[in-house]
């Protein structure tokens, strides 16, 4: 298993209305923040990508700007244009 298996299954294990940063998928993939981002790249669209926000929950611009969207859809606490991190952020169990 590759360290972007290990982001997917991360990515993957977030429920919706729930979000993680960037950071905490690296790490639960054993990898930094910026690595996780780039093997966020390489996954399919069915990975659910908007859940995974930056620390300040500000929604990835990817993907034509749909993470906004999508997020409240899924009933995700929001202040404004960004998550409600203190609401929202996912702790996964160890």
């Amino acid at each position: 298993m590759t360290f972007v298996d290990d982001v997917r299954e991360a990515v993957c294990s977030i429920p919706a209305g729930a979000v993680a940063t960037y950071g905490d998928v690296g790490r639960r993939a054993g990898v930094g923040a910026r690595q996780a981002g780039r093997a966020m790249s390489l996954l399919d669209d069915g990975v659910p990508w908007w859940r995974v926000v930056y620390a300040d929950g500000t929604p990835p611009s990817c993907h034509g700007g749909r993470a906004p969207d999508l997020l409240r859809a899924e009933g995700t606490p929001m202040r404004g244009a960004r998550v409600d991190m203190a609401r929202a952020l996912h702790h996964w169990t160890p």
